[in-house]
């Protein structure tokens, strides 16, 4: 048989430091970064998306990071199936892959090593769903999935309507619940010998702090001439900001109301940072349910040495 490849991965809710971890990880053991991150995967959305800078990649490769136009859709089989790939190049180079994102979906499916069934896109359908969820409210149509599969309804937030519509479709074309589908997936062993390594902090509050910061800082670095610039390109395009994946990510659709004068700036920025703190909590709570992440609280830590020191202990398990 086949070896198993070995891949560090590195995750937590988002302003936790995951990218500096992981540029110093790639350092000590000559790894190459490959992102998990749903958003960071779009084109033209680098500050939104707290992508990193060339500087602050250090020289350290970074792959599937700014490759996709704004308005094409990418699903879970989609990044699965480009990440392995990914894994596999490096692998190849004698670098070790390391795996660097707060999407917990793209993790869990990579590293279960999950089986897409081929089902085709209904587009029918889900234009249907999606007008059903513009006049009655996504809640009702992750009611409508509970009745249908309510372990797959329980595992997913009202605002992923995406995801909530994709189950609802699998059900009503192939008239099998989509939990069921990914338990059958899951028979094949995972060609990784993986390590997960989560970060946190003991204090909340400091996260938050973190986050509330950072947001700061992304206005500073020019943020809401980006978001500006895609809205006023998505109009010029006759577009409808709905039909861009990339239109969903947290400090782009909070400014909507801003450039739309409907809203003042002070508002719409208050309001990024609430929504990017929901959807820490949010990532949170999906990554500890996963019992092989080991977590490391970083106010417990005073330097990056010790982290990594941590880290090597992980590792070498």
């Amino acid at each position: 048989m086949n070896e198993k490849i070995p891949v560090i991965a590195v995750v937590g809710p988002t302003a936790s430091g995951k990218t500096t971890l992981g540029i110093e990880l790639a350092k000590t053991y000559n790894g190459e970064i490959i992102s998990a991150d749903s958003m960071q995967i779009y084109k033209g959305m680098d500050i939104a998306t707290a992508k990193p800078s060339v500087e602050e990649m250090q020289g350290v490769p970074h792959h599937l990071i700014g490759f996709l136009e704004r308005d094409i859709s990418f699903s879970v089989a989609n990044y699965v199936d480009i990440a392995r790939a990914k894994i596999e190049e490096v692998n190849n180079r004698n670098k070790l892959p390391i795996i660097v994102g707060g999407t917990g979906l793209y993790i869990s499916s990579l590293f279960d090593n999950i089986q897409f069934p081929e089902i085709k896109a209904d587009l029918e359908l889900r234009a249907r769903l999606t007008s059903e969820a513009e006049e009655l409210g996504n809640e009702a149509l992750l009611e409508r999935l509970k009745g249908i599969d309510r372990e797959t309804a329980d595992n997913l937030h009202a605002n992923n309507l995406t995801r909530i519509i994709r189950a609802i479709e699998v059900f009503e074309l192939t008239g099998r619940k989509l939990s069921e589908l990914k338990v059958e997936s899951k028979k094949i062993t995972s060609p990784y010998d993986y390590k997960i390594i989560g970060l946190n902090f003991s204090d909340r509050a400091m996260l938050y702090n973190r986050i509330n910061r950072r947001v700061d800082i992304m206005v500073e670095k020019g943020l809401i001439e980006e978001c500006e610039a895609i809205y006023k390109a998505e109009i010029s395009e006759n577009r409808n900001n709905e039909i861009f994946t990339s239109s969903k990510a947290i400090g782009y659709k909070e400014l909507i109301p801003y450039f739309k004068g409907i809203s003042n700036l002070t508002e719409c920025l208050e309001k990024i940072k609430l929504e990017t703190r929901r959807y820490a909590k949010r990532q949170l709570t999906w990554f500890r349910r996963n019992k092989e992440i080991h977590w490391i609280m970083l106010d417990k830590f005073d330097s990056m040495e010790k982290i990594l020191f941590e880290c090597k202990k992980v590792i070498a398990k």
